[in-house]
């Protein structure tokens, strides 16, 4: 597949089902236990980094609250002009009235409603409009804060939710990625190894905008913000071919890993660009034909603010 043809938008929809096997249980159902604990209605929701919506489309299917306001944001447009069409068709399909808003949709089955607005912003763009005076509930961040630079971003975050609100930070890599089968040890070693070191040295706008080791951090940094950890656990990625291949469109999400990996290292001083292209088109037929194992680590994690206890 020719580099031109990739598209985010198919990657992040074809990487839904590896989410939803990745997600860990134990730290979804501590999530859902606490809201539960929220008396009043609707519940005020923001997601960052919220790509097509794939989040919302899952809380509304395992049914985690019964009415919501929930905020959308993401910094691609396209993105958000994807969410609205994917999230507006799921729910006609599955029985849900739905109306187009001037902000985005409202949703309404069998007692459950949902206001759901979606932005094109920057999330630190949208830190300085908000002024501090939003108050949320329950703050989202799914596959998203190990692209940040999280001690800096995490104050901002936390002061748009209410004291006593809740946050959900899942699929934050930890350090841990492994194809198999190897093609060759050093090589394999040399590839992975540089590309985790890239996303420690990643800069957006003059500032660091990553770790490779985000999941283990957080424990300290979300101490370091005065939060508290309400539970935490793996949500690893695993990715192999059964007996009738990749499930869903997991043979694109594995292509697009590669393809990302490639791109992020083409033109490397430390790799022979030959090397790295033949390894390449390997991992690229090995999906091809059903042989290639893909593992990445993830925490994810749930926790409660209390104002008072901030630093």
């Amino acid at each position: 597949m020719d580099s031109s043809e990739y598209s985010f938008t198919r990657y992040l929809a074809a990487k839904r089902s590896v989410d939803d096997r990745a997600l860990n249980n134990q730290v979804w159902q501590c999530l859902s236990s606490e809201l539960q604990s929220l008396s009043h209605t609707p519940l005020s929701i923001l997601e960052v980094g919220g790509g097509i919506g794939t989040m919302i489309e899952r809380m509304l299917e395992r049914d985690l609250w019964q009415k919501a306001e929930y905020t959308l944001l993401d910094a691609q447009a396209d993105n958000i002009q994807m969410a609205g069409e994917r999230l507006a068709e799921w729910a006609e399909l599955r029985g849900w009235l739905v109306q187009a808003t001037e902000s985005g949709l409202w949703l309404q089955k069998e007692g459950c409603e949902v206001q759901v607005r979606m932005l094109t912003r920057d999330l630190h763009s949208y830190f300085t409009d908000s002024g501090g005076e939003l108050t949320f509930d329950l703050l989202v961040a799914h596959a998203f804060l190990d692209l940040v630079d999280i001690p800096a971003t995490l104050p901002g975050l936390f002061q748009l939710l209410r004291s006593g609100g809740l946050f959900y930070f899942t699929l934050n890599f930890d350090g841990e990625t492994i194809f198999e089968p190897l093609i060759d040890p050093g090589l394999d070693h040399q590839i992975i190894e540089i590309y985790h070191r890239s996303m420690d040295q990643r800069m957006v706008g003059g500032k660091p905008s990553g770790d490779s080791q985000a999941g283990r951090h957080m424990f300290h940094n979300l101490k370091t913000a005065g939060v508290v950890i309400l539970e935490a656990g793996a949500s690893d990625w695993v990715i192999y071919a059964g007996q009738r291949g990749y499930p869903e469109d997991e043979a694109y999400f594995m292509h697009y890993i590669i393809h990302t990996l490639d791109h992020q290292l083409r033109g490397h001083p430390e790799i022979d660009p030959e090397r790295l292209a033949a390894w390449v088109d390997i991992r690229h037929a090995q999906i091809e034909h059903c042989e290639l194992v893909y593992i990445a680590h993830q925490l994810d994690f749930v926790g409660r603010v209390w104002k008072a206890s901030m630093v």
